[in-house]
């Protein structure tokens, strides 16, 4: 293991969040708000802190997986324990173990908060909750592989340790290239939902917290009723820009390059699509019963469809309230989620296409045994390696959600409460049904509870491997 480039990364991490930590300074001094002092002090620290621990010497620049996916690992741990000072110190969130809840679901664009009354924050806590989204959607490490220039070749699997999805590819052959191309990307559409929501008539501020929540596929609201307020425009704005920061980053890449044909040949976005408008047709109709109620149920259906797909966690009104059908539909494309290479959580598109192409084998190789078929995404081969990737991840989960809806049952709470919960911090999603639904929040559960929630959303974001690798005694033995 090597230990002490792990920590170089781990330095660079705390410097940048440093940096993000003055944002929030800067909108309490704008807005006259006392809390700014705790945000500077917890900036600085992080700063020096990164500062000192980055002048460390490196002996050996070389890492592996092993060494990735704990950096990874470790690097979103501590810095959710440091971006969540600012909330305890101030006293805004009293418990620690609240405020490491808010921020480890504002890293991992969860949306979950144990927060009753949302609009009692500071506009510097709303902003840096919003922030954190952005910082988390399309990942903190991705983000130092576009600035930093890290030697070695190994920086893959960095990449492959943090961006959702089963399968992570260079857009162009050099690693900080694909990183930097992303983030353009996610710069652009962010700024692009900015100003839409800005004509659409939200202030400056509703609109950089809204679209940072939006980009990241977060869902922290900076009202009580998320997004019920907002005008109709403005709603169909955030519905269409959540669909978009759900799609493959790659697809984004490809339509830029000018490989169109390319682009739209991607089988995960062509079932991505379908899936969504599915569900908003069939949505629509179990909730429509008069012709009158059309448009409004259909911005309604889409509206949540988009926020649950691409496990934003945003509402438009409390769906808890909707017919049994149409709940079950939520709760199903809750653990489909979007694609890979997105912002979005979920057990990601591609991995379903491939379970189902999987069983369609299967059936065939049953009727015809001597048939020989292999899988194949956007005309291309599917190795072995991926299936068997799949398969375990899936298995990895069902019994991590199964061992944590065990864990949570201990609070005593109905067990669609329970059971929800679970699966919207797993799925990254955040909210879920009944006592967790949209008008309600986490705040209930014990530090128990919360802790093993922290984990799954940690799990969720980090495609589950990594934060799994912490608990075994073989990752930290030296080669």
């Amino acid at each position: 293991m090597n230990y002490r480039y792990i920590l170089y990364i781990i330095g660079w991490i705390f410097k940048i969040v440093g940096l993000f930590l003055f944002m929030p300074f800067v909108i309490a001094l704008i807005y006259k708000e006392n809390i700014g002092i705790d945000y500077l002090l917890c900036a600085v620290g992080a700063i020096v802190a990164g500062f000192v621990i980055t002048r460390l010497k490196i002996k050996n620049e070389a890492f592996y997986a092993r060494e990735g996916y704990v950096m990874v690992a470790l690097s979103w741990i501590l810095m959710s324990m440091i971006s969540a000072l600012p909330f305890y110190l101030s006293g805004e969130i009293p418990s620690y173990v609240d405020a490491l809840f808010e921020t480890v679901s504002g890293y991992t664009t969860t949306g979950a908060s144990i927060l009753s009354d949302v609009e009692s924050l500071s506009h510097a806590s709303l902003f840096w909750r919003s922030v954190t989204h952005w910082l988390g959607g399309m990942g903190v490490l991705v983000f130092v592989l576009a600035i930093v220039p890290l030697s070695g070749g190994q920086n893959m699997f960095i990449m492959k340790a943090e961006s959702p999805g089963p399968s992570v590819g260079k857009l162009v052959p050099k690693i900080r290239k694909t990183a930097f191309y992303l983030y353009l990307i996610y710069f652009v559409m962010t700024v692009a939902e900015i100003l839409c929501l800005l004509c659409a008539g939200l202030s400056l501020f509703e609109s950089v917290c809204t679209t940072f929540a939006t980009a990241g596929t977060g869902g922290f609201g900076i009202y009580g009723d998320s997004c019920a307020g907002f005008s109709t425009p403005a709603q169909i704005i955030i519905t269409v820009f959540m669909f978009l920061f759900g799609v493959n980053f790659s697809f984004y890449f490809l339509l830029c390059t000018k490989r169109i044909r390319e682009a739209f040949r991607m089988e995960e976005v062509r079932w991505y699509a379908g899936i969504f408008f599915a569900s908003i047709a069939l949505i629509t109709l179990n909730l429509t019963s008069s012709v009158g109620q059309l448009a409004h149920n259909l911005k309604e259906a889409a509206f949540q469809v988009s926020s649950i797909m691409t496990t934003t966690g945003f509402a438009s009104c409390d769906f808890n309230l909707w017919p049994q059908f149409s709940r079950v539909i939520l709760v199903l494309i809750m653990f489909v989620g979007a694609c890979a290479g997105s912002t979005g959580g979920g057990i990601k598109v591609s991995r379903i296409v491939i379970c189902l192409k999987t069983v369609k084998k299967e059936l065939q190789h049953l009727i015809h045994p001597r048939s020989i078929k292999q899988i194949t995404m956007d005309d291309n081969p599917i190795d072995r390696d991926t299936v068997r990737s799949v398969n375990i991840f899936l298995i990895s989960y069902l019994f991590i959600m199964a061992f944590s809806v065990l864990l949570v049952s201990l609070d005593n709470f109905d067990l669609v409460t329970t059971f929800t919960s679970v699966v919207a911090t797993l799925n990254n999603i955040g909210p879920g049904l009944e006592l967790v639904g949209p008008a309600g929040n986490f705040g209930m559960f014990s530090d128990l509870s919360k802790f093993v929630l922290i984990f799954n959303m940690l799990a969720g974001r980090l495609e589950i491997f990594p934060m799994l690798l912490l608990f075994s005694p073989a990752t930290w033995r030296r080669r």
